[in-house]
Formats: C-alpha cells, sequence, structure tokens
C-alpha cells in the first residue's frame, strides 16, 4: 500500500527497522511476528497479501531471510532509497554489536549471566518462530490444496527430524515451487485457459 511518500514516513522507516533489527534475537524467522505486527498491524504500510508474498521471496532469494525483508518492506513502502535505508537499519545494530563483542569474545563468554541471557532469549524465540508460523498459517486462503501441502509438509519436517535425515531446505524450497507451479497451470487448465 502506498501512502503519501514523504521525508518522515522514510525516517519513521529506518527508526522501525533498526528498533526490529536491534530487539530480534533469533534471526529473520523469530523476525517475521515483529515484521508482521509493525508494518501491518500497526501502521498499515502494506496489505497481508504482500506480507505472504514477503515471506515467499525473502524465503526463497539467497540471503538472510531479515535482509531480503527489509528489503522487500522497505522498497513496497519508499520504492529503491526505501529498500537501501530499511536494509541497512537492519543489519547496523548487529553488525555494531558484533564487532564490539569480537573485540573481548573469550572474556564475553566466561560471564556467567551472559550465558544465562543466551538461554533465556533462546526460549523468546522459540515462541517468536512458532508465533510466525502459527499467524501464517492462520491467515493462509482457505482451500484444501493449501491445508494439504502445510500438512504435508509439517509430516515431511517430521518425519526427517526423527529419522535424522540431512535434507537440504533448498530443495524443501524446490519442490513447493514445483508444487505451486503445477497446482496454477492445473487451475489454469481447468479453468480454459483463461487468467485470474
Amino acid at each position: 500500500m502506498k501512502e503519501r511518500r514523504d521525508k518522515r514516513q522514510l525516517l519513521n522507516l529506518f527508526l522501525t527497522f533498526l528498533k526490529i533489527g536491534a530487539f530480534t534475537f533469533g534471526g529473520g524467522y523469530a523476525m517475521l511476528a515483529l515484521l508482521e505486527d509493525e508494518f501491518v498491524e500497526r501502521k498499515k504500510w502494506i496489505e497481508k497479501q504482500d506480507f505472504l508474498d514477503m515471506i515467499a521471496i525473502a524465503e526463497s532469494t539467497p540471503g538472510p531471510v531479515a535482509i531480503n525483508s527489509a528489503t522487500y518492506i522497505g522498497y513496497k513502502v519508499w520504492g529503491f532509497l526505501g529498500s537501501l535505508l530499511s536494509t541497512l537499519a537492519v543489519v547496523l545494530p548487529s553488525l555494531t554489536i558484533i564487532f564490539i563483542i569480537s573485540l573481548f569474545f573469550d572474556r564475553f563468554l566466561a560471564i556467567k549471566w551472559v550465558e544465562y541471557a543466551f538461554r533465556g532469549i533462546q526460549a523468546c524465540v522459540i515462541y517468536l518462530i512458532l508465533s510466525a508460523g502459527i499467524k501464517t498459517f492462520s491467515s493462509l486462503k482457505k482451500s484444501a490444496f493449501n491445508y494439504i501441502i502445510v500438512f504435508a509438509v509439517i509430516a515431511a519436517m517430521v518425519t526427517l527430524t526423527v529419522f535424522s535425515v540431512n535434507f537440504s531446505s533448498i530443495y524443501i524450497i524446490l519442490i513447493c515451487g514445483i508444487i505451486g507451479l503445477a497446482a496454477y497451470f492445473l487451475k489454469k487448465i481447468k479453468k480454459g485457459g483463461k487468467e485470474e
């Protein structure tokens, strides 16, 4: 959704991604819940469908999900400059923190309360990823095909985990993409080749 583009909105976009980058632990998947809350629910700068498209694009293109998501949302809201500033804002906190930690890394890890803090953060990351998954699932279009795909992917993940099979996520993305294309073309053939 394009709103009136002014410099205040661009600054707001930068500061929002700076905040998200500073307070998100656990990578892009943990960030998804925060992105949806901030840009779909609160600011209403992008539609729910745009957000679902962003997840698909960020997941299937090379690079970290967090950076791809920031680039996508920044571009949707404010064009090229928005994507550039959003990407910079989301990596700046991590880059700064990692640089500072690298200066005294061994002494930092030896601090007992740092170890306990990381254990607490791990529990929070699990919640954020699960929350993003549930929100995404609940916003899917209610159709038999979507439910079959979701439950097939969950069953495959559980099976691969139980049997400790090392199966690259690249193959999962490619397989799901092929299934999605096949479903699209089957639907198109059923409708007599007319565009939806």
